[in-house]
């Protein structure tokens, strides 16, 4: 019987080593991105990015905690405009400022405290094509090791890239009417 949990003992360590070194193999930073071709010219488009208080009309985190807390700071739009925000386990803490805005772009400082901490850059382009625009949310920064570890388990891109296809689609229902 002792052979057998020292063995078993063996196997769990040299398992839980080779996830471990298996995470430390990982990319140092991430990037996730998604795109939606919509039916409407980028003016119509861009307030909805670059007025943090719109966010709620189609981004997906705002539906996963109604109760949430939000504060806004700085302008209504554009560079300095923030968004700070306290919900449930589904949408944490946080905070996000616009760093940059033109009409093809929206650049954020996005700061997660809850429930892990995170410094990323979020970033919502507008490129006309064929009478339509081009709008893609990409959101990247570092992978420090936790990142890496969970990302072992978890298929981060799949996980974020849903949520940004579904804020993405919802955006195109609104301006397209």
């Amino acid at each position: 019987m002792r052979k057998a949990l020292g063995i078993l003992g063996v196997v769990v360590v040299v398992a839980i080593a080779a996830i471990l070194i298996y995470a430390s193999t990982k990319p140092d930073s991430f990037r996730v991105q998604r795109t939606v071709s919509m039916n409407a010219p980028s003016e119509k488009i861009f307030p909805y990015l670059n007025e943090l208080k719109r966010w709620r009309e189609w981004s997906p985190y705002e539906a996963r905690d109604p109760d949430m807390k939000r504060a806004y700071a700085g302008p209504e739009s554009g560079k300095g405009a923030a968004y700070e925000w306290d919900g449930n386990k589904n949408v944490g803490k946080g905070r996000m400022e616009i760093t940059e805005a033109t009409p093809s772009k929206v650049v954020i400082k996005l700061d997660f405290i809850k429930p892990f901490e995170g410094h990323n850059t979020a970033e919502l382009t507008l490129q006309p094509k064929d009478g339509q625009t081009i709008v893609t949310w990409a959101m990247y920064g570092p992978s420090p090791f936790m990142t890496k570890l969970i990302g072992t388990f978890m298929d981060m891109d799949d996980m974020i890239g849903r949520d940004f296809a579904a804020g993405l689609t919802k955006l195109k229902t609104i301006v397209e009417k």
